[in-house]
């Protein structure tokens, strides 16, 4: 059981690795064996040289993005796994909502994800094997005051994500998406700044509290291993049972 949750000696190209649940995911794919190639605007930290690289790179250009996709490849050689974790919420009520504030969200949350992702997909079929890990979210089935164009990305990336299962698991390619709930990361800052809304979000979860970074692990490491080899298309809530209520 222990080896097909496995990723020792595969490759991991991980955005938004600098903080966050991105960090969280890019370094448990370190420990698990995987060396990681880590991408955001801010270069992450953490990485040891070794076993872990940063790249700090301005996802939001899409013109720039086959030219990053190459700079990974030339760390370790062409990821096997890819984990699209940077995003952006600019929290803008439908009314407020600018166009570069709209185009902004759906280029970084939605259409960076495919492009990135279809750079990638050749190494991976070479090798007929591959895991692309996008990230849904709460809102892509559900909608939140101020998160017009941050819902219609994540509505986006679940439709995206079972699209890309449709035209790469053939190649032994799964594509699959998380939804995380509540969790205390950067982007989500205004929620866990407002101790009566963050408490209100606790409750509203079948188990009584809101995703610590943790929660995040096991789902990550299991759809980016081969325990996953029959699962694709699938978008799973770790949401504490947020969304069952």
């Amino acid at each position: 059981m222990t080896a097909t949750l496995s990723v020792e000696g595969r490759i991991a190209c991980v955005t938004g690795a600098s903080s966050g649940l991105g960090r969280t995911i890019a370094q448990s794919l370190v420990r698990g064996g995987a060396r990681v190639v880590s991408v955001a605007r801010r270069k992450a930290d953490w990485c040891d040289g070794t076993r872990s690289r940063a790249i700090s790179a301005d996802l939001s250009d899409l013109q720039g993005v086959p030219d990053i996709a190459a700079e990974v490849a030339d760390v370790f050689g062409p990821p096997d796994i890819l984990v699209n974790a940077a995003g952006i919420n600019t929290r803008q009520p439908a009314d407020e909502v600018t166009l570069d504030g709209w185009l902004t969200t759906l280029d970084l949350n939605l259409s960076v994800p495919f492009f990135l992702a279809q750079a990638m997909v050749p190494g991976m079929r070479d090798r007929g094997w591959g895991r692309i890990l996008n990230f849904a979210s709460l809102q892509s089935g559900r909608a939140f005051h101020g998160g017009i164009a941050y819902g219609a990305s994540k509505g986006g990336i679940a439709q995206l994500t079972r699209a890309m299962a449709e035209a790469w698991s053939r190649d032994g390619i799964m594509a699959n998406a998380l939804a995380p709930g509540f969790f205390p990361t950067e982007l989500t800052g205004p929620v866990f700044g407002d101790a009566d809304l963050a408490a209100r979000n606790a409750a509203q979860t079948c188990i009584g509290r809101n995703g610590r970074l943790d929660d995040i692990t096991g789902p990550a490491m299991f759809l980016c291993s081969d325990a996953s080899e029959y699962v694709t298309g699938q978008i799973l809530y770790v949401d504490g049972g947020f969304t069952a209520k």
